[in-house]
């Protein structure tokens, strides 16, 4: 049973505490509390909405309004007990310092400190790091089995000893120059793209299926106990106000249906072209990202041309060509990613969102959709697309005057790693690079705008204007969920990919931590029970990385053509290198030559590539049921398990209910005595 009460001055007797009115409410309760009294406030005539700090800092009429931090983060120089440190030095002291990595997070002092909303975020990243060490130490363990399993990978010891025994097909036209090559010339190669396409893979694509369901749902569960505990388990956004730009911009006013107040407002007719303009924007970025896909594309085709005509690089040329190539994509990708998220938040200003919460979710939605396009991409090329429109000599397919890109004899798996790794930690190397010298460059250009005395005594708003203002989370949010489709969606061919994630979380938990204690003005404490949409997020991905490891070891891995191949000729693999290379057909080259398909001297698909299609195919219905029945069962024994505590709960409240009924009864009954008791006294006195 819950008791709600809404809080009355007259009341006040009813809470504990009540006496002490610096305790009464707590710090972050007095900053909501105020926040509140400045937001609606009426500075001029309510009819033109003259209400608010909002409108005054959108009008830069304000520069800044903000919670004063706790005084300084740093330790006084003189020795001083623990518990005469402010709350600010508490959390630098035991939390934002670098030396604190590897203690628990202070949540309950975080949430005290910045709110609900920060406590929840620190609490779901911490909560998510922990969960990466198992998947981390696994995934070496997998990549280690690669390592030691190297040399007794039959196919790689066949192709490196052939020596001049298979003759290849040029990789592009002859009459521009293109030589003939010899398989064991990429044996460096082939033996790499053995860690990462090797049995164990495979298991390690179901294990981190498992994995990511697995931790959603511990999460629904931690997510729950924080809430209970913060006392926002029941917590529902109040009817928002209007944002200010909204209130500025609307051109009339209108009676809102819920308050039955007249406040600005946008009619929906004037702002459904603003809508459709904002998807026609994220539409042409989309587009200019599969430009610079095609632009790559190009230029890997081209940069591998050369490296294959010379004899000492033909080796390697896969390895430079698809490693540049990846480098390059990479800043394609952090520069595209920089304007589009300047130019969705301006689109979404323009949309004229009447509430925050709107505003938020739909610049999420332009955000995440336009990031997801861009970082992955490129990497979805290559899983699934690249070499599948090949052909075969002498009816090549062409784009763009170029032949179609094909995957080298060592699969497409470990060109797949290359990118992974390189856009994955690439982008990390980044971000946190940004992270620490964005905000002291930011915090210099500010001091340098506002030319504060810097020996002048300050007060403590004085040392807080002269922190730079807090971002919100959006941009923490969305860089974790990148990174966590990184490690679910491709971990089949990179499955180092959780423990670059896990270093990576170790640094950003500091960061951001540093961030907010030492860098930033002190937020207003909103509150909050959950993630919000970015829990959706996360599961959907979760569902997506079940169907695309599916695919990956199907289509992509050389998993299955290998086992078919053990189970129809030889289970020790011998002889499959020859098997898996096709003969070109008579007349199409100058000379006889080898190519990487199943197809027969003709050119047509031989009966083994059509058994491994079926097999193909059977194998991701089987993996994707498999998985996904294993998750249902996982979420169906999880909720069976909250149901049954909520009915313990409720079996709780009843019999709290009976004894209360039971106590107001006998109350009842005691006060009826008591009137007759009366009633009979005054009879009596009327008597005398």
């Amino acid at each position: 049973m819950t008791l709600k009460f809404k809080f009355n001055l007259d009341d006040r007797i009813l809470f504990l505490g009540s006496d002490n009115q610096e305790t009464y409410f707590s710090i972050t309760q007095r900053g909501r509390i105020v926040w509140e009294i400045l937001a609606t406030t009426a500075y001029g005539k309510r009819k033109h909405a003259e209400i608010g700090v909002e409108r005054l800092l959108e009008e830069e009429i304000y520069k800044a309004a903000y919670a004063l931090h706790d005084g300084t983060f740093e330790k006084p120089k003189q020795p001083i007990r623990p518990e005469k440190l402010n709350d600010r030095q508490i959390l630098y002291e035991y939390w934002a310092r670098w030396g604190k990595w590897f203690k628990y997070q202070p949540l309950d002092h975080i949430r005290e400190y910045f709110g609900e909303k920060v406590g929840i975020y620190f609490a779901w990243l911490g909560f998510y790091t922990a969960w990466l060490l198992p998947a981390s130490v696994i995934g070496v363990i997998v990549f280690l089995y690669g390592v030691f399993t190297m040399t007794s990978n039959v196919p790689a010891n066949e192709i490196c000893n052939s020596g001049e025994t298979f003759k290849m097909c040029p990789i592009c036209p002859e009459n521009i120059g293109c030589p003939y090559w010899y398989i064991s010339d990429v044996c460096i190669y082939v033996k790499i793209s053995y860690l990462f396409d090797h049995p164990g893979t495979v298991l390690y694509a179901v294990f981190t299926s498992f994995w990511a369901v697995t931790f959603l749902e511990y999460w629904k569960r931690k997510n729950a106990s924080l809430a209970h505990h913060w006392d926002v388990l029941d917590f529902e956004e109040e009817e928002e106000r209007p944002r200010p730009e909204y209130v500025v911009k609307a051109p009339t006013y209108e009676k809102n249906p819920i308050t039955g107040v007249k406040e600005p407002y946008f009619p929906e007719r004037a702002r459904l072209p603003r809508i459709i303009s904002g998807f026609a924007a994220i539409t042409i970025m989309i587009t200019i990202v599969i430009v610079f896909i095609i632009a790559v594309i190009m230029y890997r085709v081209l940069v591998s041309i050369p490296l294959f005509q010379s004899k000492t690089l033909r080796g390697k040329a896969s390895l430079i060509a698809s490693m540049s190539s990846a480098v390059v994509n990479l800043i394609l990708i952090m520069s595209l990613s920089k304007v589009y998220e300047k130019l969705a938040f301006k689109m979404t200003q323009w949309e004229m969102h009447r509430t925050q919460t709107e505003f938020d979710d739909q610049l999420t939605f332009k955000v995440f959709i336009f990031q997801f396009v861009n970082f992955y991409s490129s990497i979805f090329y290559i899983a699934f697309f690249k070499g599948r429109f090949v052909g075969y000599p002498g009816h090549y397919n062409s784009f763009f005057g170029l032949r179609s890109e094909e995957c080298n004899n060592g699969g497409c798996l470990v060109e797949l790693a290359q990118q992974l790794a390189v856009i994955m930690i690439g982008k990390q190397i980044i971000n946190n690079a940004q992270e620490i010298i964005v905000p002291k460059l930011k915090t210099f250009i500010h001091h340098m705008k506002i030319k504060m005395n810097k020996n002048a005594i300050k007060t403590r708003w004085e040392e807080d204007y002269n922190l730079i203002e807090s971002q919100g989370l959006f941009d923490e949010y969305l860089e974790m969920v990148l990174q966590f489709g990184f490690i679910t969606i491709f971990v089949a061919a990179f499955p180092l990919a959780p423990l670059f994630a896990l270093l990576n979380n170790w640094v950003e938990i500091r960061l951001d931590a540093q961030k907010y204690v030492c860098e930033t003005r002190r937020p207003v404490a909103d509150r909050a029970q959950d993630i919000g949409v970015w829990f959706s997020i996360l599961d959907g991905m979760a569902q997506l990385a079940v169907i695309s490891n599916a695919f990956l070891i199907a289509f992509t891995s050389e998993f299955l053509p290998r086992l078919l191949y053990q189970f129809q000729y030889d289970s020790n693999l011998d002889g499959f290198t020859d098997f898996s290379l096709a003969v070109s057909p008579n007349g199409t080259m100058n000379q006889t030559c080898r190519y990487r398909d199943f197809r027969d001297k003709e050119g047509h698909y031989t009966l083994f590539y059509w058994h491994l299609l079926a097999i193909r195919l059977g194998f991701v219905i089987v993996f994707e049921h498999v998985v996904f029945g294993i998750c249902r069962l996982i979420d169906f024994m999880n909720d069976s398990s909250d149901a049954g505590e909520d009915l313990e709960d409720d079996d709780d409240d009843n019999v709290i209910d009976v004894e209360m009924a039971r106590g107001l009864d006998e109350e009842d009954e005691d006060l009826e005595k008591i009137s007759v008791k009366i009633d009979s006294a005054i009879k009596k006195s009327e008597k005398s």
